[in-house]
């Protein structure tokens, strides 16, 4: 069984607030989901927290009932003066009327009764009346007033007791009814008053029998007390206090014993509590069906970029992004008829014409680097871009995200420092390869005799290498892509042997895929700035439930 003790309140309250603290700031992304959630917030703050935090605070019992019911004849008897008028024009109570001792008046201002406007409640100070308990007489809630009606509700969502007072010929009227359910959600203590009775005692009898049927089918526990008509003191502002003595007498108890106050403030914040386990699930409810479409949009930007790499990946595999300019330089560097008769003489002969090979003046290193680097940086731009526009797309087209995503002009486009990025990485990827080839050189460090022209000039056929492979073709393969891919693999294989080409190549491969992964994944990231964390919203609606649950098996009556 959940502890009920008042620290055991406190810390579900806390526990609470916190979960529906945490549900508000994650941005419900529907109206209806932000008002629960924001209702919930508001209630717990404005009523629940100030009885966690001091069930010893004034408690506040509410007179509740239809139009011309006498709650005011009874708040007055209760008093035992005339505190609240009376009259025979309807709506007589246009505000609450509030009895509290002084000394509580700021406690309730700023705790249960806190903001309500200065017009909805009157204060009634009395020196006389103990502090700890207020008595408040509320707008009728049948009225013409609608007003009336909103804050009859408030006041039951502050109140610890509440005695609904009605008639003889009124009380199976539906309005008061709808009150009684508040009442009972909230499973706040309840007595009832049936005012102006018949005088004949078997007429009292079949009428309080009805009074307690209705109250049992609609799950209210109550005790009832019938007050005949007429059972007025002179002035006929004040029933005669034997009326209503079991009333009487349970406010008595009230403002003289403390630990009973106590007891019926924790009961009445365990009935809070329990009456807002259907809210939490249904706040619950909201955050488990948004986190079901936020997984959605995530898999459709995820697919969006996945499928914009693996097309640009499809490109870089096969070359096809490379301008022919580019390839004929190399074509030309690496085919030069000396170097294909050197192939014609054997390996040996390619490795002692090294230094022949690697002259400054033959090696356009600059160029294909920089040419590569363009074309590359260009089509993985122009992937990054379609990803982009097809995820804004069907993002924008998603209920609830179209005003989010069109607030967010930079999304249909690659970042604007998407070139920055990504060519600073493409250089720092062609260094690695120089690199890999200063650290591979040891027993063919004669590969370097260039110099540091002839690292880079290794390291450039390398990284061409990357994209054009000869994948089984021949010199006589037609085009400038397989010619230039047939030459520069010879070239690299007679240099460094075949085993230790293919160990160049393949890492340099794969850091290729890493940094175009890690850019790609990055325009991807954008995208989450309009939705919450990661699961953040499957573990709000799992805690919430939980706490539900914990709600839910509170006890509400002694």
């Amino acid at each position: 069984m959940i502890g009920t003790a008042p620290g055991e309140l406190r810390a579900l309250v806390d526990r609470l607030e916190r979960l529906a603290e945490r549900r508000l700031a994650l941005g419900p992304r529907s109206e209806p989901a932000a008002t629960r959630a924001r209702q919930l917030v508001d209630h717990l703050h404005g009523h629940v927290r100030v009885r966690a935090q001091s069930l010893d605070a004034p408690l506040v019992v509410l007179l509740v009932g239809p139009t011309g019911a006498g709650k005011s004849t009874i708040f007055n008897t209760i008093v035992g003066r005339n505190a609240s008028p009376t009259g025979v024009l309807r709506p007589t109570t246009r505000s609450a009327v509030v009895l509290a001792h002084p000394t509580d008046r700021e406690g309730l201002r700023e705790g249960a009764l806190a903001g309500m406007s200065a017009g909805s409640i009157r204060f009634v100070a009395d020196d006389e009346v103990p502090p700890g308990l207020a008595l408040v007489d509320t707008p009728d809630v049948d009225s013409v007033e609608h007003a009336n009606r909103l804050l009859a509700d408030r006041l039951v969502e502050a109140a610890d007791l509440a005695v609904f007072v009605t008639t003889a010929t009124r009380y199976a009227d539906r309005v008061p009814w709808a009150v009684l359910e508040r009442v009972r959600d909230r499973g706040l203590p309840l007595m009832v008053v049936v005012n102006r009775m018949p005088p004949d005692d078997a007429d009292q009898a079949e009428i309080l029998s009805d009074v307690a049927r209705l109250m049992a089918e609609a799950g209210l526990e109550t005790e009832l007390t019938g007050v005949r008509e007429g059972d007025l003191e002179a002035g006929g502002d004040r029933l005669a206090p034997a009326t209503i003595r079991p009333l009487i007498d349970e406010v008595g108890r009230l403002r003289s014993d403390r630990e009973a106050r106590v007891r019926l403030a924790a009961r009445a914040l365990m009935g809070s509590l329990a009456g807002l386990g259907e809210s939490v699930e249904r706040v619950a409810d909201d955050a488990d069906h948004e986190a079901i479409d936020v997984d959605a949009l995530r898999r459709a930007a995820d697919r969006a970029y996945a499928s914009g790499l693996t097309d640009l990946e499809q490109e870089v595999r096969h070359g096809t992004f490379l301008r022919e300019e580019a390839l004929r330089h190399w074509q030309t560097f690496v085919g030069a008829d000396q170097i294909t008769r050197f192939f014609s003489e054997g390996i040996g002969r390619v490795r002692g014409a090294i230094q022949a090979v690697f002259r400054p003046a033959t090696a356009p290193v600059g160029e294909v680097r920089a040419a590569t680097t363009d074309d590359l940086l260009a089509a993985a731009r122009l992937q990054a871009a379609e990803a982009a526009r097809r995820t804004a797309t069907t993002w924008s087209d998603w209920p609830g995200m179209g005003e989010a995503v069109s607030a967010e002009a930079d999304l249909w486009l690659p970042t604007a420092d998407f070139d920055d990025r990504l060519r600073g990485r493409l250089e720092g990827w062609i260094d690695s390869i120089v690199g890999d080839i200063q650290l591979r050189g040891g027993p063919k460090r004669t590969l370097a005799r260039g110099g540091t022209l002839g690292v880079n000039v290794l390291g450039t056929g390398v990284m061409l290498a990357s994209f054009l492979h000869t994948g089984g073709l021949t010199g006589a393969e037609i085009g400038v892509a397989a010619a230039t891919a047939f030459l520069n693999q010879k070239l690299l294989s007679a240099l460094f042997g075949e085993a230790a080409m293919t160990e160049l190549v393949t890492d340099a491969r794969n850091r290729l895929q890493e940094l175009l992964l890690t850019t790609f994944d990055e325009e991807r990231a954008r995208f989450d700035r309009l939705l919450p964390p990661d699961g953040a919203l499957q573990r709000v609606a799992d805690d919430l439930r939980s706490v539900a649950t914990e709600l839910q098996a509170l006890p509400t009556s002694e």
